[in-house]
């Protein structure tokens, strides 16, 4: 029992320094969710269990416009598989690696945000440590950061009274950083020359609004062709 408490620990202390600008991003983002979710009528309580349960930053910032304008279910549905369905495609990217992760699976399912799908593939464990806890603890450190965020955005939007407009430019600059410390980490620039291609060409022929699904299917699809040669 000691010895697997200490291999716990040591997953831990590995995973840690790695989550450290995701948590810096995260609460703050999650902040700004709070926020905008108090101004719109809803508390903590409601920060905390969509921190929680729907853990979708992008998708979270979506539904406070959709609880304050009574959205029907059905359009919800819709506009949430829309929204989230990059995700789908890291999922895919992640199956071989999930399945060997007994009952994680299911969390690591749920936790797996653009931005540790990024740290997944980015970092690697120390040599000793269990690659397992390793990922489990990125996920599941970045998932407390966000419900931190969340819901002490909730507090402070309930008791400071200041303009909201701007505030979830956040999210994009969290973006921003993930993409330049992969550029920088990486020597092989070809994918992201291919991600950015894919999304300027499906940006102009479809539009801001439905850009993002059709990109992802054509990064994918080159990608996948690519897989060998790109190593």
């Amino acid at each position: 029992m000691g010895q697997k408490r200490e291999e716990i620990w040591r997953a831990f202390k590995d995973a840690f320094p790695h989550t450290i600008p995701i948590m810096l991003g995260y609460v703050l983002m999650g902040i700004a969710f709070g926020i905008l979710l108090q101004k719109a009528g809803y508390g903590f309580v409601w920060a905390f269990f969509m921190a929680v349960f729907i853990y979708a930053g992008a998708m979270q910032f979506v539904a406070v416009g959709l609880l304050a304008g009574g959205v029907d279910i059905w359009s919800t549905f819709v506009l949430s598989l829309m929204v989230n369905a990059r995700q789908i495609f890291y999922a895919i990217g992640m199956l071989g690696t999930f399945n060997k992760m007994g009952k994680k699976l299911p969390y690591m399912i749920h936790s797996l945000t653009d931005e540790t799908f990024a740290l997944l593939n980015l970092k690697k464990p120390s040599c000793g440590v269990d690659c397992n806890y390793f990922m489990f603890f990125i996920a599941f450190l970045n998932h407390i950061y966000w419900i931190i965020g969340c819901v002490l955005g909730a507090l402070i939007g309930s008791s400071i009274v200041f303009d909201t407009r701007g505030i979830d430019f956040i999210m994009t600059a969290v973006f921003v950083v993930i993409f330049i410390e992969q550029w920088k980490c990486n020597t092989n620039h070809i994918p992201a020359m291919i991600g950015i291609f894919c999304s300027l060409i499906c940006l102009i022929l479809f539009g801001s609004e439905n850009f993002l699904l059709p990109a992802l299917c054509l990064i994918t699809l080159i990608l996948s062709f690519l897989k060998r040669k790109l190593g």
